[in-house]
């Protein structure tokens, strides 16, 4: 059973996704690889064609959060190296191992359960070892006090049976946000990085073969953290003030369609709990599109959709399945006319900042049940409705 695709779908520019990629690459020179992140289903963009795009121009590595996301990938063809940020139970390293997928490992119990696992099995697991510099949520802790027993845990993770430790890596808090302040922390994190780094190779003896911690705004604001390999996230995907500096483009365009109109006299209240009045005749356009799609309920009558006629003011409350917005003289609007969420005329960093969010969350939100539309050279290349049919 296929989708009308004329409700409510997203248009996914692969286009823009690969100028934006070779766009970052040139930035961060030959030299530095590229890994691109890709879990929450590539944040609402479909993972699978995102990471095909990234395979087909040379990137070098894609991150997700979980192994079933990375076996997503796998059973699709996908043969590039990923690396799993997040947690993965021990009964599942022979997966992880078969699959040739690399594991991220945070503390000393992770790394005693995935080499014991691994030397049961008499297979080796390919790990890349997180160093928490100042985020405070996963990671051996290294700061302070805690530096010698941190490198102490991290060398004898390198000395475990079973593992191979590939890559070691950290993540910025605040290198996307502006100010002395922010900027001193960044640079603090990475000094005790490169530290920690330094201190474990010279008293093991080893070279881990990546080393990598710079995410979207390290890339755009700090060269100098480039080291092995980079990780851009919004960056990527067109969106943030730091893709608008460099010229990148939105990956993502989020349309729906006019599907009845009504016209309403002055004092008339629009939709649930009335918190919008009509102060006049009032035009006003129904849309399928609702918080069970990802219209954030948070943005009711605060944001703008874009018609052919210029910006429509959502009116009252957003609903589960559907939101009205004021068509009052916009005659070139009518039944069946196209409207834009957000994308190329519409910023979602404008609807990101009225919902007192980031646009991760707007195009993470995009539900399963809005298709997706894979556009390359102009034309459809693919469509993806996630529903089970």
């Amino acid at each position: 059973m296929e989708s009308t695709l004329r409700r409510t779908w997203s248009e996914i520019d692969l286009d823009a996704l690969i100028y934006n990629y070779r766009t970052i690459k040139e930035k961060i020179g030959k030299d530095v690889k590229f890994l691109g992140v890709v879990k929450a289903d590539a944040y609402g963009h479909g993972s699978i064609n995102v990471a095909k795009t990234l395979e087909e121009e040379g990137a070098d590595y894609l991150a997700v959060s979980s192994i079933d996301e990375a076996m997503e990938l796998r059973v699709n063809g996908i043969k590039m190296p990923i690396l799993i940020l997040g947690h993965t139970p021990k009964e599942q390293v022979s997966r992880l191992i078969e699959y040739d997928i690399t594991q991220a490992v945070t503390c000393k119990a992770k790394a005693v359960e995935y080499s014991e696992e691994s030397v049961r099995i008499g297979k080796t697991l390919k790990i890349h070892i997180k160093v928490d510099t100042g985020m405070s949520r996963l990671g051996y802790l290294c700061e302070g006090d805690y530096f010698d027993n941190g490198v102490k845990g991290i060398c004898e993770a390198l000395n475990m049976q079973g593992l191979d430790a590939e890559g070691i890596f950290t993540h910025f808090a605040v290198s996307d946000e502006y100010g002395e302040k922010n900027d001193e922390y960044t640079k603090k994190q990475f000094k005790l990085f490169t530290d920690v780094i330094s201190e474990v190779e010279r008293i093991s003896g080893r070279r881990f073969r990546i080393k990598h911690c710079a995410n979207t705004g390290a890339v755009a604001r700090f060269p100098e953290t480039y080291l092995d390999m980079v990780r851009p996230g919004l960056l990527l995907y067109g969106y943030g003030e730091f893709a608008k500096k460099m010229g990148l483009k939105p990956v993502m365009n989020l349309k729906t369609t006019v599907s009845t109109i009504k016209i309403y006299p002055e004092g008339t209240p629009i939709s649930y709990g009335g918190i919008f009045v009509t102060d006049k005749t009032t035009r006003v356009g129904v849309l399928p599109y609702g918080y069970a799609d990802g219209f954030l309920r948070s943005l009711s009558n605060k944001c703008s959709l874009m018609t052919k006629d210029g910006p429509a003011k959502v009116c009252g409350k957003i609903c589960m399945d559907m939101c009205m917005i004021d068509i009052t003289g916009m005659n070139n609007v009518e039944v069946g006319s196209e409207i834009e969420v957000f994308g190329k005329n519409n910023s979602i960093d404008t609807l990101a900042e009225i919902a007192g969010t980031i646009p991760y969350e707007l195009t993470c939100a995009v539900s399963k049940r809005v298709p997706r539309m894979y556009i390359k050279d102009g034309k459809i290349i693919d469509q993806e409705l996630m529903l089970r049919m």
